[in-house]
């Protein structure tokens, strides 16, 4: 019988969000020492990629506004996660409130993160390899799909095999990344943990 290693779920998984249309990155590329370096190790958010995208599905909306959006979506008001994920959660789903004068007044407006009536105008990656530094503590997910730069869903394997490493273990693993890297929580929707047998969500 052929041993089923944490690596070969992580490989499979990938692929099948590969055929989903999710473009693959190996996260050591995009680190700060990598080939095409997009972030440091302290940034959970792929700025560029997520000004992009906040350009394009905004184009009526002035560039100082589209930044003004940008900088409530990287910065976080509260010591709190639940508060900052709470926070998060309404610019996804309601858009980002905005000011900008027009003509001789203020007008207000919303700057939308994500375009769910066409989700081919959003960019979708599956990044594995993606090294968080926060404080002190150096950490790892095994997986995290971004949606337009935005870390929405953190994915965590084991090895069905060993008895010491199922579902079970994923899912306190990925409690004790809220712990120690929390500003990778901020962001997130969705929390997958999975043996490669059994998952847990939500």
């Amino acid at each position: 019988m052929a041993v089923i290693s944490e690596d070969h779920i992580e490989q499979v998984i990938i692929q099948e969000f590969i055929e989903l249309g999710y473009q693959y990155i190996n996260g050591t590329d995009i680190s700060p020492d990598g080939s095409m370096p997009e972030r440091e190790y302290n940034e959970v958010v792929l700025k560029n990629r997520l000004q992009e995208a906040i350009a394009k599905l905004n184009p009526t909306i002035p560039y100082e506004a589209q930044e003004e959006a940008l900088r409530k979506v990287l910065r976080s008001d509260s010591p709190e996660l639940f508060q900052n994920n709470y926070q998060f959660h309404k610019y996804l789903t309601e858009g980002v409130d905005v000011e900008y004068r027009k003509a001789d007044r203020i007008a207000g407006d919303k700057v939308w993160l994500i375009d769910y009536e066409s989700p081919s105008n959003n960019e979708f990656l599956v990044i594995n390899q993606f090294t968080v530094i926060e404080g002190n503590t150096n950490k790892r997910p095994d997986v995290i799909l971004f949606v337009n730069g935005l870390p929405l869903v953190v994915i965590e394997l084991k090895n069905a095999a060993d008895e010491n490493a199922d579902v079970n273990a994923a899912f306190n693993q990925l409690q004790t990344y809220k712990h120690t890297i929390p500003s990778l929580f901020q962001y997130n929707a969705l929390l997958i943990a999975s043996d490669g047998w059994d998952a847990l969500y939500g």
